[in-house]
């Protein structure tokens, strides 16, 4: 008897053009790959342009689908850019473009909405109300958050459905030891940022060995949910996610293959496979699925950031000893060639190249333009309606000759055809034909030949309006103070600022306790965090449906989706990711949003560039300590070490701990975990950045004093209140202040504001 499920795409990564045929002979449903610009993996080889049509049609061919990545974050001044490709890909056929930043999310919907979107893992959704939110901004699909427990994948995924949208999970390859799109860590101590495609994998470097005795205290195994199979079907993920894109063909293929037999075994019989050897023998730092079955444990770590193969072989018994091993390492070695000859003859069949195409070109006085076109295996005629002329009659005729029809016939060269030949010995000379017939012409061609429909005029985005970016004796800005509990907050009473209030990750039974905080204080500013989940998630949306604050600051879409249904203005936080006046006119126009932080990791000369809208409050954090990565794991677990082996609810509500990771550099890192919040890593320094009054005077609304109580390498030599009285004379312009602030606060850094990304 036959045990049918439903069906689940297999989704294969391409890192170059033999990962991507690779991907093809093994079975992969759909490919995901960047071209040179505008993705994620900038250390992949990646594809260009004119490599892109060749590779569509070879997976049409193999009934797979190509998805796109241009998943980064998008900095002003390669809008015009970013235009000119999307413009492109428009023509190709392309099955969807994966996306992370909000001001390319607004520009697809409003005006490229032929083009199907997928919500990247960097946008880091982890809950139902970031759903909603992403269907707003047009994606059809979203591939959730890694961390996610198979429960809180179901739960996502129902929501997910209701609006017609699918979910992709990620079943294998590298885990990521922060949220995806939270993560700074390379951004900061590289210039490297991962938000942009550059990420360095610091996490993965080698440290000073720990009280713990670790000496990769952040280096996590590799995501393997090969067995999960039945437990993802059952939760409705409708798409199988392979990571790998900077992985060569023997891996793709391997990985991809395996998967593929176990999806095929799954849907013929219900039965789920055990044999995951081939998975052991390619490329893997040992394997965990602690983060789907909820075991958030020390066992997801490993001591050893490189290749685990040879390991993993000993482990599993086919060698009986440390010299066997030694002995049969050769064998391993010449298995492991002779496989990637199996792996190159599968592929070698596959062909990419555009195909070629012999246009021979005839006419005379009084005929039609007739172009006889041949491709390998068919042949095509067409004719212009209107005549060839012996001069022109208008200012529309214009002579024909080889150069002319060369340019004018260009464009084909960009689809998944290439003009091999173009023949005019059969067209008369001294003709004319007016240019918009050989346009008219050569879209029918392509039209016939492919079925992608005739060309349409290049988008051009109309001119960008909001508020001066420099006005005379300019307003200062509002001075904002964040702490991270009420009783902090009541001790600001008094001074001249607003006084926003972080919200943990994990409430427990706390609700009642922050709604009356708020409540009582009126003029407190709740600020909910980028993670929240599950039942967390939900009691957010309860304390910020029973309070009625002036506005919140948001740094999860979820949470600004349930504040426009409640009618609740809202600013968009930091960890948002704002880096380009589209983001903002995107939070504006389509969610009610009434401000927004900028991004920190761009500097001044990149903030300039961004027009604020209308009516848009613009803010900037100038002090703060600086966020690294935010981590569902314990990350204290290989440094201190702890009495519990497994992460659980209770941790989270209950832990306080600090402590310090020391890199082989010496650079200090700091991990802070308080009650209610996810472990937290920070940088040594705390950013100061005392220059932004004078060299961008009026252009922030507000500005952010970061004032929780996270212990770092920087000095605070006065109180609270002192420190915030020396900003405020900052924001007043008053002579001495700035040079105060740097008495005060030793020991930080602006290196960001400077550098960039």
């Amino acid at each position: 008897m036959i045990h049918t499920t439903r069906d689940m795409e297999l989704l294969a990564p391409g890192g170059d053009i033999d990962a991507i045929k690779a991907a093809i002979a093994a079975g992969a449903d759909a490919i995901y790959c960047g071209l040179s610009k505008f993705n994620a993996r900038n250390r992949a080889t990646n594809i260009e342009f004119d490599e892109l049509q060749g590779l569509t049609r070879l997976a049409r061919q193999h009934g797979c689908k190509i998805f796109l990545t241009m998943n980064i974050l998008i900095v002003e001044s390669e809008i015009p850019l970013l235009l000119q490709w999307l413009n492109r890909i428009s023509s190709t056929r392309i099955d969807a473009i994966i996306v992370q930043d909000l001001g390319l999310f607004y520009i697809l919907k409003t005006h490229f909405p032929t083009l199907e979107v997928h919500a990247s893992t960097q946008c880091s959704t982890l809950n139902s109300g970031q759903i909603s939110f992403l269907h707003k901004l047009g994606a059809s699909r979203v591939n959730l958050a890694r961390e996610l427990t198979i429960d809180e994948i179901q739960e996502i995924t129902n929501v997910a459905h209701h609006h017609n949208m699918e979910v992709e999970v990620f079943v294998h390859g590298s885990y990521c030891i922060s949220f995806s799109g939270l993560c700074y860590i390379s951004s900061v101590m590289t210039g490297k940022s991962g938000n942009r495609g550059r990420c360095s994998q610091p996490c993965r470097d080698r440290c000073q060995t720990t009280p713990k005795g670790r000496a990769y205290p952040l280096n996590l195994k590799d995501n393997s949910a090969f067995t999960d199979i039945r437990a993802l079907s059952d939760a409705g993920v409708d798409s199988l996610k392979i990571e790998g894109r900077i992985k060569g063909q023997d891996y793709v293929y391997t990985v991809v293959k395996t998967w593929r037999e176990q999806i095929r075994k799954f849907q013929e019989s219900g039965e789920v496979g055990k044999d995951s050897s081939p998975l052991a023998k390619v490329f893997n730092r040992d394997f965990s699925n602690g983060f789907l079955v909820g075991a958030i444990d020390a066992e997801m770590f490993i001591d050893n950031p490189r290749d685990h193969a040879i390991c993993q072989l000993s482990n599993r018994g086919l060698f009986k000893s440390e010299e066997a091993m030694i002995e049969n390492r050769e064998r391993f070695y010449e298995e492991k060639k002779e496989v990637s000859k199996t792996i190159r003859k599968a592929v070698a069949p596959l062909d990419a190249e555009t195909v070629p195409l012999d246009i021979k070109v005839s006419g005379t006085a009084g005929s039609p333009l007739t172009f006889d076109v041949m491709t390998p295996d068919s042949r095509l005629i067409l004719s212009t309606d209107a005549l060839l002329a012996e001069k022109g009659r208008s200012s529309s005729a214009h002579p024909i000759d080889q150069n002319i029809l060369g340019e004018k016939l260009r464009p084909i060269n960009e689809s998944e055809f290439r003009i091999r030949e173009l023949d005019l010995s059969q067209l008369d000379e001294g003709l004319f034909i007016p240019f918009k017939e050989i346009t008219s012409l050569r879209a029918e061609m392509l039209f016939q030949l492919s079925g992608v429909p005739h060309s349409v005029t290049p988008v051009t985005l109309p001119p960008l309006t909001g508020k001066p970016k420099a006005v005379k004796n300019p307003k200062a800005a509002e001075l904002c103070v964040l702490v991270d509990n009420l009783d902090a907050a009541r001790d600001l009473e008094g001074t001249d600022t607003t006084v926003c209030v972080m919200l943990p990750n994990g409430f427990g039974g706390s609700v009642e306790r922050w709604v009356n905080g708020f409540q009582e204080k009126k003029s407190l500013i709740p600020w909910f965090p980028a993670v929240l989940m599950g039942k967390d998630f939900k009691k957010a949306t309860e304390i910020l449906s029973r309070i009625s604050p002036e506005y919140i600051v948001t740094e999860n879409t979820g949470i600004a989706q349930e504040a426009v249904k409640l009618g609740i203005p809202w600013v968009a936080g930091p960890q948002l990711n704002l880096t380009n006046s589209y983001s903002l006119l995107c939070l504006k126009e389509l969610f009610g949003c009434s401000g927004a932080f900028v991004s920190g990791e761009l500097n001044g000369k990149q903030i300039r560039r961004i027009t604020t809208p209308h009516g848009f409050r613009l803010f900037h954090s100038i002090y703060n300590p600086i966020q690294l990565m935010t981590s569902r794991q314990c990350l204290h677990q290989q440094v201190v070490g702890c009495h519990k082996s497994q992460i659980d609810d209770a941790c989270t509500l209950s832990c306080s701990k600090a402590s310090v990771i020391t890199r082989a550099d010496g650079i200090r890192l700091h991990i802070h975990k308080a009650k209610g919040f996810y472990h937290t890593l920070y940088n040594s320094q705390n950013h100061l950045n005392t220059e932004i009054p004078a060299h961008m005077p009026g252009r922030f609304d507000g500005v952010l004093v970061d004032l929780r109580e996270i212990a770092t390498d920087t000095i605070c030599r006065i109180s609270p209140s002192n420190l915030l009285g020396l900003f405020n004379k900052l924001l007043q312009g008053e002579n001495g202040a700035e040079q105060a602030l740097h008495d005060a606060l030793k020991n930080t850094t602006s290196i960001q504001y400077k550098k960039g990304i």
